[in-house]
């Protein structure tokens, strides 16, 4: 193996694989035992007799022990990651996994296997180091570098503690790629085709679609949807439940408090899953603890009533990603299939559905391995890092932020910085003034979401710029930056120009976004749309009506106020006593009638101001020099500039 060889993987909910590129195509790595999927399952063994730590074991020797000792196996531990305590409470009914007892709010869960704790990270990181083992015994030489895939719809946390994983199991993370994204990589790479991808990623724990763009071996993501909590294990789970309330009603055995037996019952539901996508009917068939047997046959159709409203909570994130794209379903020229679970009959069939497959004359992609297009494009784009290779040389990635980043201005509302499904590495400024006389500390928010109030957002970081020479209000500019990496890991800065003073921070949440957040940001932009729109509208109304009024009542201490006519002066105050009255309403257009008839009412003031603003800098300057003093003292803000940052 070569020094610069970087290897593909997909860290999966339920397996895992590890791939390369050989001869211009992408190729899964086996493991000692001849098979290409690592389960996602780790087992702590028993204590050895000298007394000495017990040793871990992944994949499929772990697998068997979860009959055998349940309390020392976790698997589907993706769906923990760069989550907190609160978020996981879900989980923690339908897995058997314990946590640490003494875990307070706010510390990162840990899972109690046996006599030790683990955190979510340092599970995956047992499953990546022995995708590492297998790909160093393959290569016969160290493999130290890792592009890994990871879900588009995972959040900051999420992404940062995948990237905490690899870097435990000793792999530098190169890059984090969406899932669905790898897949179109596998597809593209052999097809070279133009046109819109559609792709559809329902795997072991996580639901993602992307709608990709490929013209000239450029993959341009166009849009990014999903749920981070729908997937094959939902579909278990549904089985699994259903079994063990007709063994308790019909057999009188709770199999709840036996996890061995529970265990036993779920890998027959699994079988049973599988099994029903290529027959028609399968059949559960295992002893009870009491003696009895529990026996069942499930048609393929029973199975597919059991399983619709699963599979159809797929459909509201196609239909949006279709939207956001600003195409229709029947522009969509490819769909990929991508993740085990897309071999059921059903979900193909609402697939072609939703995307009118069949009345067009096309079929879904399915030519790859559902269970390993993404680790094949994952390969793929590690070879397109490497550079080295005339297959992916002229290959360009380029994929999305699936919500929009801004930070909290006056008000409480948001000042969008970088849109959602902007494409990226991505690199936004807009700048900013204070809204309060001798300010000299901004504190600054950055906040996640598509609702206009901070409040209805995610918030992901806080941060101080200190040290802002103190100015009168709306003459500091405050520059502030947003940068997300290829990773989708974002870092925010803020600097004031005028005295070079900075600050910044790299935003890495703890946790994330709850599985309800996550599905319903955007659902409840749309919702809330006008209600939002029109609180927005009023907050920067009265926004814009304070600033008038504070620079009216410093203009009456201007020399150019004693140059008034009562009349002026007393028509100003009028206008000014409406304004402060409006101010203080619900009524959008007395506020915005009120700001008219003052600005109205001052503009021979303003007239007067300029002119003796004028005359002081003509005095003893040239007229180049007069010019830079007065353009700097009078260049229109940001529409946004009035905003004192809380």
């Amino acid at each position: 193996m070569t020094a610069g060889r970087i290897v593909g993987i997909d860290l999966g909910t339920t397996n895992s694989l590890i791939a390369y590129m050989e001869g211009g195509k992408p190729v899964v790595i086996p493991g000692a035992d001849g098979s290409n999927l690592v389960p996602s399952v780790v087992a702590l063994d028993p204590v050895p007799a000298d007394g000495g730590r017990p040793t871990i074991t992944v994949g499929n020797g772990a697998r068997k022990a979860l009959i055998e000792t349940p309390s020392r196996v976790i698997y589907s531990v993706k769906r923990l990651m760069g989550r907190g305590l609160e978020e996981i409470q879900d989980e923690l009914k339908l897995f058997p996994f314990r946590l640490a007892d003494d875990i307070e709010a706010g510390e990162v869960p840990r899972v109690q296997l046996g006599e030790m704790r683990f955190t979510p990270p340092e599970i995956s990181a047992y499953v990546l180091r022995q995708l590492k083992r297998n790909a160093e015994r393959f290569f016969g030489a160290p493999v130290t570098q890792a592009v890994i895939t990871v879900p588009a719809y995972f959040n900051d946390a999420q992404r940062q503690a995948t990237k905490d994983a690899g870097r435990m199991a000793g792999l530098d993370v190169l890059r984090l790629v969406n899932e669905p994204t790898a897949a179109a990589l596998a597809y593209g790479l052999d097809r070279a085709k133009e046109g819109m991808i559609a792709v559809y990623d329902l795997g072991g724990g996580t639901f993602d679609i992307s709608i990709l763009k490929l013209r000239d071996g450029i993959f341009e993501v166009q849009s990014t949807n999903g749920d981070t909590h729908l997937g094959g294990d939902d579909i278990d789970n549904l089985l699994l439940a259903i079994a063990l309330d007709e063994i308790h009603s019909e057999h009188g055995v709770n199999l709840r408090a036996h996890p061995g037996a529970v265990q036993a019952l779920r890998k027959a539901a699994i079988d049973a899953k599988i099994r029903l996508s290529t027959e028609p009917s399968a059949s559960f068939d295992i002893e009870l603890p009491n003696g009895d047997r529990y026996q069942r046959e499930i048609p393929r159709e029973v199975f597919e009533q059991l399983i619709e409203p699963v599979l159809h909570r797929t459909a509201g994130p196609c239909k949006q990603a279709l939207v956001d794209a600003g195409i229709t379903a029947e522009q969509i020229d490819e769909v990929v299939l991508v993740g085990g679970s897309t071999r059921i009959p059903a979900v193909r069939a609402l697939v072609d559905h939703l995307f009118n497959l069949g009345a067009r004359g096309k079929k879904p992609h399915i030519e790859l391995n559902p269970d390993e297009v993404v680790a094949l494009g994952a390969a793929v784009q590690a070879d397109i890092l490497t550079g080295a290779s005339t297959t992916t040389e002229e290959m360009l990635l380029l994929d999305v932020t699936p919500l929009s980043l801004g930070i909290e201005a006056l008000g409480g509302v948001v000042a969008k910085i970088i849109q959602r499904n902007s494409t990226i590495p991505a690199s936004a400024t807009e700048h900013f003034t204070t809204g309060v006389d001798g300010q000299t500390n901004v504190a600054i928010h950055v906040v996640q979401g598509e609702r206009e109030l901070a409040s209805d957002c995610r918030s992901l970081a806080r941060f101080d710029l200190k040290g802002v020479p103190p100015m009168p209000a709306g003459l500091p500019r405050i520059e502030v930056k947003f940068l997300i990496d290829a990773d989708g890991i974002l870092q925010v800065s803020a600097r004031e120009q005028r005295s070079g003073k900075a600050a910044e921070i790299e935003v890495k949440p703890t946790y994330g976004l709850t599985d309800e957040q996550v599905e319903s940001m955007i659902l409840d932009s749309f919702d809330h749309a006008e209600e939002d729109f029109a609180k927005r509208l009023l907050i920067e109304a009265r926004n814009e009506a304070e600033t008038i009024l504070s620079k009216v009542d410093q203009a009456r201490n201007n020399p150019a106020w004693a140059q008034l006519t009562g009349e002026e002066q007393a028509a100003i105050g009028a206008a000014r006593d409406r304004l402060a009255s409006a101010k203080l309403g619900e009524d959008l257009s007395a506020i915005r009638e009120s700001t008219a008839a003052l600005d109205q009412a001052t503009r021979r003031l303003a007239e007067l101001m300029m002119d003796a603003a004028v005359s002081a800098a003509m005095r003893g300057k040239t007229m180049a020099t007069a010019g830079e003093e007065l353009g700097d003292n009078i260049t229109a803000p940001h529409p946004m500039a009035a905003a004192e940052f809380k």
